[in-house]
């Protein structure tokens, strides 16, 4: 729950969380990595920034590993409470990437950076 304020209910909010930590490598996933940035690296170009007085645009993406497609078939068991009767043995396929799963920051890096590379940037 998100709350005003004064205490009171804002709104509801909920996130679908996959069980990553059954998944097993080779079968449910093959890769993992996604690159980070050191904080060392971050400072360096801050310092570059400001000595060259060059422009520095930060963002955050809301709902980011949401944005991440998925190259493996991932299924899901349906949520408690969800469930239909006679349709237990049901489940859910993930097109997405889903918080929790053990390739969603790398299907997210993925996306991220083809978008960047069509639109002009380069590896430095």
């Amino acid at each position: 729950m998100k709350f005003k304020a004064d205490g009171s209910i804002d709104k509801h909010k909920a996130r679908l969380v996959a069980k990553g930590y059954s998944q097993k490598e080779g079968i449910d996933f093959e890769e993992t990595f996604a690159p980070v940035a050191k904080l060392d690296t971050i400072r360096l170009i801050i310092a570059l920034a400001t000595k060259h007085h060059w422009k520095i645009h930060q963002l955050d993406v809301k709902s980011t590993f949401l944005n991440g497609d998925l190259k493996e078939e991932v299924y899901l068991v349906q949520h408690e409470g969800f469930v239909k009767k006679g349709e237990e043995n049901l489940v859910c396929r993930s097109k997405k990437a889903l918080y929790g799963l053990k390739q969603a920051p790398r299907s997210w890096y993925g996306k991220i950076e083809s978008f960047f590379l069509m639109h002009g940037y380069k590896w430095s």
